[in-house]
């Protein structure tokens, strides 16, 4: 087997070294992309939103329920702005908690807000689990 020149390894070695430092595309750092950042910020916010409105609506639910509201335009108010919230668990169990409530006074409307509710936030998975069962 003929032996390189020193010269010619040394350029070898230039030359395939910015390839040997190439990474796999799965081992590679990600780039920041500005455009997802300002998304991912609105999302942050927007969750906090959430956040504050279940926690805004937590006691006026609580209310509505231990005085055995029948003011219909009240709790169908309330139920509108909870749909807002009902994507996080907190927001959720409020949207639940005063519709049972309100089945017992009007079974209809409460199943509008819950195929409301399914429109808004059930994944398609959760559409199809609840098909086969």
């Amino acid at each position: 087997m003929p032996k390189l020149s020193k010269n010619l390894t040394a350029k070898m070695k230039k030359t395939l070294s910015p390839y040997r430092k190439r990474r796999a595309p799965s081992q590679r750092e990600p780039t920041p992309d500005p455009a997802f950042e300002s998304i991912a910020e609105l999302v942050a916010s927007l969750r906090d939103l959430q956040q504050q409105a279940a926690a805004a609506y937590t006691p006026i639910v609580h209310d509505l329920i231990e005085r055995r509201s029948q003011d219909v335009n009240e709790i169908e108010h309330t139920l509108d702005h909870l749909l807002d919230c009902a994507c996080i668990p907190e927001g959720l169990a409020l949207f639940k908690a005063l519709c049972r409530y309100y089945y017992d006074i009007d079974p209809a409307a409460t199943a509008a807000y819950i195929y409301a509710y399914r429109d808004m936030w059930d994944t398609e998975e959760a559409q199809q689990q609840e098909v086969a069962s």
